[in-house]
């Protein structure tokens, strides 16, 4: 289906091809910040969600929108995948951070782009969390997914399974959970109580059913604790979350992405909110994907980047 946007109806729009911008920020005290949506893959839901994200009145509540994306003359075919798409997706980011650095806005919050078209435009980042770190000059990023029930820290992302083992290096682990240390009192919690789930089943149960955690998380663990870091573990995948959602951790350190994704993603689902951790900005994103079985019907849900939207102005207070 090809479909033309009628998106930007805002008059606080920020288009990627567009001169206007958000005044700098002149050190004026203002009640409510401005965060940038960027609306993500435009032959996805972002449109959609982003508009209605950018409306709702929790939202209007405690800050000022402000959309990003290609100008609303442009037309897409909604549901496909294209390098047009991609591309337009990587340039509205490109522009958010460039004005998040200047002081144009005080956050942003990212609808989700598609890999295949980012790949199809010749975008050589794979997602947001590594673009992103490319493009503020971070040396060190994290994904961390944030609900109220359960925090989940990622140390490797989007590697094929085969990979996690080598990629899952000490160094690797001890930067996470420093960063999670680091990073966590901007949400709440000053002193965090940190766990770290096992690579294998039963945590390695010592050594019978897999070397890792002895060679490599354990080191890291017991390196970060002499640091004073408030971690533990390592502890077996299947019992951390719930111990995580019964109150014993503020935050758990999975091994890789399905880990930590489908504990999150099974208690809140359409509330958890993806925020990449290290960087100089405030980016805060959803927790699902551009569900192109469903763009162009205006049914899709946008509580996740709601709930985006609203971490976002409550972290840009915090850094404030």
């Amino acid at each position: 289906m090809r479909q033309r946007w009628q998106l930007w109806k805002l008059p606080h729009m920020t288009s990627t091809d567009s001169t206007s911008r958000p005044p700098a920020n002149d050190g004026v005290a203002r009640a409510r910040p401005k965060i940038g949506i960027t609306v993500g893959d435009p032959a996805g839901i972002g449109p959609e969600i982003s508009r209605k994200a950018a409306t709702d009145p929790r939202v209007l509540d405690v800050c000022e929108p402000v959309l990003y994306g290609p100008p609303s003359t442009e037309s897409f075919d909604i549901g496909r995948v294209s390098a047009r798409a991609g591309q337009a997706a990587y340039d509205a980011i490109v522009t958010a951070v460039a004005d998040a650095r200047e002081g144009r806005i005080a956050a942003m919050a990212t609808a989700p782009i598609n890999k295949e078209a980012f790949a199809a435009a010749r975008v050589p980042w794979r997602g947001h969390t590594d673009l992103l770190a490319h493009l503020t000059g971070a040396r060190r990023v994290a994904m961390m997914f944030h609900a109220d029930a359960l925090r989940v820290i990622l140390a490797t992302v989007h590697i094929p399974l085969a990979e996690v083992p080598s990629a899952l290096t000490r160094d690797v682990l001890e930067e996470t959970i420093d960063l999670a240390a680091r990073e966590l009192p901007l949400f709440g919690w000053p002193a965090p109580r940190l766990a770290v789930a096992g690579l294998n089943p039963h945590a390695g149960e010592h050594g019978l059913m897999g070397l890792e955690e002895g060679a490599v998380l354990v080191p890291a663990i017991d390196a970060c604790r002499a640091r004073g870091v408030r971690v533990e573990g390592p502890f077996p995948a299947d019992t951390v979350f719930v111990r995580a959602m019964r109150g014993d951790f503020d935050a758990v350190i999975a091994c890789y992405h399905d880990q930590g994704l489908i504990p999150v993603k099974l208690v809140a689902f359409g509330r958890a909110v993806n925020v990449t951790l290290g960087l100089p900005i405030v980016r805060t994103s959803v927790d699902h994907g551009t569900a192109f079985d469903i763009a162009g019907r205006g049914i899709a849900d946008p509580s996740s980047l709601v709930h985006a939207v609203l971490l976002a102005a409550r972290l840009a207070a915090a850094r404030a």
